[in-house]
């Protein structure tokens, strides 16, 4: 396992570090330009467009994720008739592929096939949802698939933290007339603060992964409006061939997500061993 590891994953990474500082293009070399590929990736405009496009996604996807999955786990918590099934019907979207969700919701929100054709066959002549073609909110479009795809993963772990509070503090809450909204937000969402990071790294992880939902729904367009990093690296690996821009690319995400991720993991090992003392 060890030897898998070490191969598998570090190996490939040093390789990929190692390619970035070269001239490849179709195939690797063992020339040496410094970070020359790095210079080039940030005068590369597609580059810095799919940065920011990436940036506006996260923010919206990880925000719109994590307060649906908490107002589901709070609707679930309320010991609601058929919990099973609805656990089931909200998780259920999280076990399909990306290109399904993707696809589906192409087809959704395409304005000749979906939501616009059936409100103006409704009567609604002046009816216009044409977000997936127009520039400006096509990448909401993509933001609005795949937190319908996720927040059911969100749902089952702040379910879990919600289900670990004891019901005493919910009775003694209710006999000190203290409001709902502020147990929630002042005794309840603290307690949930591990479910939160861990739900906050997963949703993270697929911020950076994303490509699945962006390829089948808009293939990076109208024009260049969904492009995001991991299309743009796969774009210059495969079609442009030019790994040696492609690996500083996977590079520069990989050390991103680092910065993000670690510090928030960092902080939530030491919340976890403070409430273990």
């Amino acid at each position: 396992m060890a030897l898998t590891v070490v191969v598998a994953y570090v190996g490939t990474l040093l390789w990929t570090a190692r390619v970035s500082v070269s001239s490849a293009r179709i195939f690797p070399t063992g020339d040496f330009v410094g970070l020359g590929q790095y210079e080039r990736l940030f005068r590369n405009a597609r580059w810095l467009l799919s940065l920011e496009n990436l940036a506006i996604y996260g923010v919206l996807f990880i925000l719109a994720c994590l307060v649906v999955g908490f107002l589901l786990a709070a609707f679930i918590d309320q010991k609601v008739m058929g919990e099973g099934v609805l656990r089931t019907v909200f998780l259920y979207p999280y076990a399909m592929s990306f290109v399904a969700t993707g696809l589906v919701w192409q087809w959704i929100l395409n304005p000749e096939l979906g939501i616009q054709r059936v409100m103006r066959r409704l009567g609604f002549e002046d009816f216009t949802f044409d977000w997936i073609v127009d520039q400006d909110n096509a990448l909401y479009t993509i933001v609005l698939a795949t937190v319908w795809q996720a927040s059911g993963l969100v749902m089952a772990l702040l379910l879990s933290g919600l289900r670990g509070i004891d019901e005493e503090l919910w009775k003694a809450a209710r006999i000190d007339g203290i409001p709902t909204w502020r147990v929630y937000a002042s005794i309840v969402l603290p307690m949930l603060w591990p479910a939160l990071s861990t739900a906050f790294m997963l949703l993270a992880v697929m911020v950076v992964k994303l490509f699945d939902a962006v390829v089948a729904m808009t293939q990076g367009g109208p024009g260049t409006a969904t492009e995001v990093p991991a299309k743009f690296i796969m774009d210059y690996l495969f079609g442009r061939a030019n790994i040696g821009l492609a690996s500083a690319a996977s590079i520069v995400l990989l050390v991103t997500v680092l910065a993000v991720v670690a510090p928030l993991y960092y902080a939530r090992t030491k919340a976890v061993q403070r409430g273990l003392k």
